[in-house]
């Protein structure tokens, strides 16, 4: 993986809104300093200030860092505003979406930094998929047993079993068992063109 401090790639990543009015306004609510949150983020203080001041635009995985760091969410670095979301979600207001034979319920308010789902994984669907993108995942099997595989490595997870790592890994998810699997899953997406980016179906399988 490229260093946090590399130059943004063309594309759909180099045309980011400008963030640099909300960036020093941030880490000045956050009580940091240029030197303590650019050591934080793996930056130089340079080209933090080069962020701040518009000379730079930040990668995605810059912009995710920053934000963990400040305590926010991107799209506040974006600079977005949203409408206050209720800190609870009941069971009956979660209405089931369908996607690829996945079946999901959102856990929690839509349009934050962290995404919380419940999902239905059917045996067979898209396991052949291999997804890439910005952010972080942590998921925990309910029901069933799930294949998971992170690069090169596979993963059998059993009921109870976790896993966390970054999206930026290649990654597929499948169940292992005919009745399906059934996860908690949360997500940091990026509202962005590679959020969704996905690599395949590819030749093979899970297995």
């Amino acid at each position: 993986m490229d260093s946090p401090e590399a130059e943004p790639p063309a594309g759909p990543a180099a045309a980011l809104p400008a963030v640099a009015p909300q960036l020093r306004a941030l880490r000045r609510r956050a009580f940091l300093t240029l030197e303590a949150a650019a050591r934080d983020a793996g930056l130089s203080p340079a080209h933090l200030s080069r962020l701040e001041t518009g000379q730079r635009q930040p990668s995605l995985p810059m912009l995710l860092s920053l934000a963990r760091i400040y305590g926010t969410t991107v799209s506040e670095l974006l600079g977005e505003t949203t409408a206050d979301r209720e800190a609870v979600t009941r069971a009956g207001d979660m209405e089931p979406t369908s996607a690829g034979g996945w079946t999901y319920w959102q856990a929690g308010s839509p349009g934050r930094g962290m995404q919380a789902l419940r999902v239905q994984v059917p045996y067979g669907a898209q396991g052949d998929i291999v997804r890439v993108h910005p952010g972080e995942e942590w998921l925990h099997v309910l029901k069933g047993r799930l294949r998971l595989r992170l690069g090169d490595a596979l993963h059998r997870l059993a009921p109870g079993d976790s896993a966390h790592f970054d999206s930026l890994t290649p990654h597929r998810i499948a169940a292992e068992d005919p009745d399906g699997v059934e996860l908690l899953f949360v997500h940091t997406l990026l509202q962005s063109p590679t959020a969704a980016l996905c690599l395949g179906p590819t030749r093979g399988d899970v297995s």
